[in-house]
């Protein structure tokens, strides 16, 4: 069931990561993040209100909230930058990847011989998919922006495993909550505008509440399984936006990148097993 959690949690990462990121190719990327936080946290504060819970972990709450807000700050900016291909994945290796040690590392965790091999595969999945063509050498456009994102992706993943599970949904709340706080100080710093249209406003915390989806399925998928195991299943979202940008941005996969999503579902069914 937590494999299951997980997975879902990846499609909704990868569908609103996708939305979110066709949206900055018009609009400032991090006006963008600031909407679809907004949006999450509409959604978020009633529910919690509603369902209760003892409210305990806020503080990681808060904490996943603050990586999720330059998580995706700087994700949707370096999609507004380079190609959406390239950069989810690079963001995603140090989100995957900085979990997974820290779980064996700091928590102590133990994975099985096949977990560990749908590990080291999905990590090798998503270095592939991130390989531009030999025409393109160098840094890809937005590469920097990738690299901080994917390290704010690792605290909002680890911290959201830390939550207790009788916390109930108050956490999500505060993750929400404070990740506004956090891209709306990113927006001040760089003077970027913080109004939007309308339309573009409503589709971006549409988009938002879907990501509010995600992180709830992936704190479920916590409680029942490693968090290294989690955190790798629902890391493995990329491989969303990369199909949706082969079939509707005309952007395309090379056959490096096309190991890497085969890599992907290998990585699924070895981790599954395990």
């Amino acid at each position: 069931m937590g494999e299951l959690l997980a997975l879902t949690s990846a499609l909704c990462f990868g569908i609103t990561h996708f939305a979110n990121g066709l949206l900055s190719r018009a609009r400032p990327g991090m006006t963008v993040s600031l909407y679809a936080q907004l949006g999450g946290t509409a959604i978020a504060v009633p529910v919690a209100a509603f369902a209760g819970g003892s409210g305990a972990g806020l503080g990681y709450g808060v904490l996943s909230g603050i990586g999720t807000g330059v998580g995706v700050a700087f994700l949707y900016r370096a999609i507004g930058r380079g190609a959406m291909s390239v950069v989810v994945p690079i963001s995603d290796l140090g989100a995957v990847a900085i979990p997974v040690l820290a779980g064996v590392a700091l928590l102590g965790e133990r994975l099985t011989l096949t977990a560990t091999a749908g590990a080291v595969c999905a990590l090798v999945a998503v270095w592939l998919v991130s390989r531009t063509g030999p025409a393109e050498r160098g840094i890809p456009p937005g590469f920097l922006d990738a690299v901080i994102a994917g390290i704010g992706f690792a605290v909002q993943f680890l911290a959201m495993a830390r939550v207790p599970a009788d916390a109930g949904f108050w956490p999500i709340a505060a993750s929400r909550i404070s990740s506004v706080v956090v891209i709306a100080v990113l927006l001040l710093g760089t003077r970027r505008a913080l109004r939007m249209p309308p339309r573009p406003a409503v589709f971006a915390g549409a988009a938002g509440v879907l990501g509010s989806v995600a992180l709830l399925l992936y704190w479920y998928a916590t409680q029942q399984q490693l968090v290294a195991t989690a955190t790798v299943l629902s890391a493995l979202y990329p491989a969303i936006p990369v199909v949706l940008a082969m079939l509707f941005l005309g952007e395309r996969v090379n056959r490096t990148q096309t190991a890497g999503l085969l890599g992907a579902v290998a990585a699924i069914v070895l981790i599954t097993l395990g």
